[in-house]
């Protein structure tokens, strides 16, 4: 039996009619951009988060890039992100011309540290990017109270987190702006690249909303050097109807997790921290592994998909040399790099699939 690491058919088989009953009712409207099922998405999503705005826009990367952008972060400002997450993080900072600063994560959580933060903290800082890793809430109190001493701005990727839960409150509520991606692998997945900024700031929305449009307040009037990023009405559409069945999907997931967690009995497999706080969305299902290569060898030669998020720290992509951040000088994000390894997940597994997974993992010697 081969196990994919991850696979579509199960959620969209159950979805395919609305889908394409959706697909043909807008393709005979006419009307592909800034229409109603984007402002009906957006009131949706927002009220998912326990939030009162959100902004459609064409990607996650293009989300962050725009909160940071309506903050006026440019040139000569810095902001922290974790070291230990998707470069796109990074790369929306470098985008708005400021500097990512590096801060390691919790070895346990493997998001970042808010123990580490203040120290990376002068008078360039202007905002913290706080990434829910793999689908779990980073140590929000911490963070907002750390960013509320020093004036800071607290901005939530939560590129992975559609719907996970901190202490009650769902992310994209946990601080002044957060970034979504609805990338078709997400939890909560487009089909095709879309994006959206959530916040309960409402000049920051307003602003927001005419950057990612050109510039433009009204048609043909531009107050800003605005983008073009934004989310159109087709998949918007899909993104409404996904949405709707979130919670479930994320249930199953959480089922899985459950039985990974508990099932899986392998000393040279480190499981996932669950933290008191949260209650993550399981996106990713990643343990850690000493000789993660031969791990995944294992796996794939017995039928197990598998990958790796991610496989070379930031601070040593050729993309990010200008910092003159050296090997060991962020050990953590390292070690990750070197031992991450994620397992199959994906709403729709079967028992037999899990089992198959567990008894695997289970026998690796």
């Amino acid at each position: 039996m081969k196990i994919p690491f991850n696979n579509f058919e199960p959620m969209h088989h159950e979805i395919e009619s609305e889908i394409l009953d959706k697909f043909n009712e807008i393709y005979h409207k006419n009307w592909y951009i800034n229409g109603t099922e984007v402002e009906q998405f957006e009131t949706e999503f927002a009220n998912y988060c326990g939030a009162k705005y959100c902004i459609g826009c064409g990607n996650g990367l293009d989300a962050l890039y725009l909160i940071l952008r309506g903050y006026d972060i440019q040139s000569g400002d810095e902001v922290i992100v974790p070291s230990n997450t998707y470069i796109a993080t990074a790369l929306a900072v470098s985008y708005v011309g400021a500097k990512p600063v590096f801060v390691e994560p919790d070895i346990k959580t493997y998001n970042i540290n808010p123990d580490l933060v203040e120290k990376k903290i002068n008078d360039k800082t202007k905002a913290i990017i706080a990434v829910h890793l793999y689908g779990q809430p980073a140590e929000m109190t911490k963070i907002n109270r750390i960013a509320k001493k020093y004036g800071l701005k607290v901005i939530e990727d939560s590129a992975q987190g559609h719907g996970a839960n901190y202490k009650g409150t769902r992310t994209g509520n946990l601080g002044d702006a957060a970034g979504f991606s609805f990338y078709p692998g997400k939890n909560l997945g487009a089909l095709g690249d879309a994006g959206a900024v959530v916040t309960n700031d409402q000049a920051l929305a307003v602003k927001i909303k005419a950057l990612s449009n050109y510039g433009s307040d009204r048609k043909y009037h531009h107050i800003y050097k605005g983008v073009n990023s934004r989310l159109d009405e087709i998949q918007a559409s899909f993104l409404r109807i996904k949405l709707k069945h979130l919670d479930r999907w994320n249930h199953h997931r959480r089922t899985i997790a459950e039985r990974y967690i508990n099932q899986m009995d392998n000393e040279k497999i480190i499981k996932p921290f669950i933290s008191d706080f949260s209650e993550p969305v399981w996106h990713i299902f990643a343990v850690r592994a000493k000789k993660r290569n031969d791990f995944q060898s294992y796996l794939e030669k017995n039928g197990i998909e598998t990958t790796i998020h991610y496989p070379i720290a930031m601070h040593l992509q050729d993309a990010y040399k200008d910092l003159n951040i050296k090997k060991g000088q962020l050990p953590i994000a390292e070690q990750i790099a070197d031992e991450i390894i994620s397992l199959p997940m994906w709403y729709g597994m079967k028992d037999k699939e899990i089992n198959d997974v567990i008894e695997k993992v289970n026998a690796w010697k």
